[in-house]
C-alpha cells in the first residue's frame, strides 16, 4: 500500500512518551521506524503498567499498554549505545536514515559521538530532532522533567480546576499526559517540514524541541488573553474564560455539556430551554456581555436546565444544531456508533501471538492511507533482522554482540 512517508527510514532513540508518541506518528504514514532499546531493560515506558497485554496463554507479556499506546509499527532493536561496538552501528544505522529522533539529556549523545554534528557529518540529509524537558540552551536546559512537572511550570495547572474556594478546589493535571502528546506532534510536524526542506535544499537539518515550549505553547488563548488584558486568567471549572454559556449543566438526569460558540446559538438556546427573553436581554445579548454578566446568566440556565432529563436535552439541541453533548466514560465512547463508524478502535497482531488492541490515528488521506501493519514490538523482538539485513552482519558477529551484551 503507497503511503505518504513509506519511503522514509527514521532510526529511533527515544523512549518513554513525547519521543516515541512522533515517531509512532511517522510509522502510521508508513515510515520505517527502527527503535533502539537497551538490552535486558528495553524502554522504560515497557513497565508502565498494570495493565500488560497477555498473550495467548493469559500470561502478561513485558508490555504495558501505556507501552502499546505510542510504539505500534515499529522494529525493536535492544543495543547497548554506551560501548564503542553499539555506537559504531548506530552511526552505520544513520548513514542511510533519514530521519534521527532522541530524547537523551543535552550532550548526551555528543559524548558517544552520536549528536546531530557528528552523524549529519556522516549523512548531510540527515533530519536530527531532539525532544528534551527544557531544550539545548537556557538555565534549565541540564534538568530532566517528566510531563506533570510541565503542566505546573508552564501555567495549564493555574487555569485547570475548580476555582479556590470551592468544594474540591485547586490546580488539576489533565487526566491525559497532554505535555508529552503535544511534543509529540510538534516535534512529528516539524519532522515533516525538515523533510520537505531536504526535498527543495537537499540538505538536513537540526530540531530542538522542548517539552515546556510546547505546553506554553498550548496555552495560547489563555495567554493571549492574559497579554491584552494583563490580568492573570483563574480556574473555572468546567466554564469558559470567554464563551457563555459554555459549560456543564446538571438536568433532571445527569449532566450535558452546553457549548453556545455565537449569538445565534444562544438565541436557539434560550427558545428551547424555555427562556427566550434571555436572547435580548441587553445584558446578555452579546457573546462580550453574556461573559462579563456571566454570574448573572448562569442560575437562570441552571435552573432552566434542571426541566428535562439529559437525553431530553441532546435530543432536542442536536436537532436545532446547538452544540452540546454527554460526558461518556470510555466504554461509552468505544460504543458511540460516530466512533464506531470512524473505526477509532483497532486490532493489530502483537508478536506474542495475540492482538493488541489500539486507537487509531486520526489522519484521513485521500491517497496514502494510514497502514499500521503491527502492534509494538517485543522487545528485541527484530535485532536480528534488522543487524543482519540492513547492516549485513554475519549470524557469527551478531552472536559475539550477544555474548559481550551489546546487543
Amino acid at each position: 500500500m503507497n503511503q505518504a512517508l513509506g519511503h522514509i527510514k527514521v532510526l529511533d532513540l527515544t523512549r518513554v512518551l513525547a519521543g516515541p508518541w512522533a515517531t509512532q506518528i511517522l510509522a502510521d504514514m508508513g515510515a520505517q521506524v527502527i527503535k533502539i532499546e537497551r538490552p535486558g531493560a528495553g524502554d522504560d515506558l515497557r513497565g508502565w503498567g498494570p495493565p500488560f497485554l497477555k498473550d495467548a496463554q493469559g500470561k502478561p507479556t513485558r508490555d504495558a499498554a501505556y507501552f502499546l499506546s505510542a510504539n505500534r509499527g515499529k522494529k525493536s532493536v535492544t543495543l547497548d549505545i554506551a560501548t564503542p561496538e553499539g555506537q559504531e552501528i548506530v552511526r552505520e544505522l544513520a548513514k542511510s536514515a533519514d530521519v534521527v529522533v532522541e530524547n537523551y539529556k543535552v550532550g548526551t549523545l555528543a559524548r558517544y559521538g552520536l549528536g546531530p554534528d557528528e552523524l549529519r557529518a556522516i549523512n548531510p540529509r540527515l533530519v536530527y530532532c531532539s525532544v528534551t524537558g527544557f531544550g539545548q540552551s537556557g538555565p534549565y536546559a541540564p534538568l530532566p522533567g517528566y510531563d506533570y512537572i510541565f503542566q505546573g511550570m508552564g501555567g495549564l495547572m493555574s487555569i485547570t480546576g475548580l476555582p479556590d474556594g470551592e468544594p474540591g478546589g485547586g490546580p488539576l493535571k489533565t487526566g491525559i499526559p497532554i505535555t508529552d502528546i503535544v511534543t509529540g506532534i510538534y516535534a512529528s510536524t516539524a519532522i515533516v517540514a525538515a523533510l520537505e526542506h531536504r526535498n527543495v535544499s537537499g540538505k538536513g537539518q537540526y530540531i530542538d524541541i522542548a517539552l515546556l515550549d510546547c505546553l506554553v505553547n498550548v496555552t495560547g488563548c489563555a495567554v493571549m488573553n492574559y497579554f491584552l488584558s494583563e490580568k492573570l486568567p483563574q480556574r473555572l471549572g468546567n466554564s469558559h474564560s470567554n464563551m457563555v454559556p459554555y459549560q456543564v449543566f446538571r438536568c433532571k438526569e445527569g449532566e450535558i455539556i452546553v457549548a453556545i460558540g455565537n449569538d445565534t446559538q444562544y438565541a436557539t438556546f434560550c427558545k428551547l430551554i424555555g427562556r427566550p427573553e434571555l436572547a435580548t436581554d441587553p445584558l446578555f445579548v452579546t457573546s462580550a456581555q453574556r461573559s462579563i454578566n456571566r454570574e448573572l446568566l448562569i442560575p437562570q440556565v441552571a435552573q432552566a436546565m434542571l426541566a428535562r432529563p439529559m437525553g431530553e436535552w441532546v435530543h432536542m439541541m442536536e436537532a436545532a444544531n446547538v452544540p452540546c453533548g454527554p460526558i461518556n466514560n470510555l466504554q461509552q465512547v468505544f460504543d458511540d456508533p460516530q466512533v464506531r463508524h470512524r473505526q477509532l478502535k483497532v486490532s493489530l497482531p502483537h508478536g506474542s501471538g495475540v492482538d493488541a488492541p489500539g486507537v487509531a490515528n486520526p489522519i484521513r488521506f485521500s491517497d496514502t492511507p494510514i497502514a499500521y501493519g503491527r502492534a509494538s514490538p517485543m522487545l528485541g523482538e527484530h535485532t536480528e533482522e534488522v543487524l543482519r539485513g540492513a547492516l549485513g552482519l554475519s549470524a557469527e558477529r551478531v552472536a559475539q554482540l550477544r555474548d559481550r551484551g551489546v546487543v
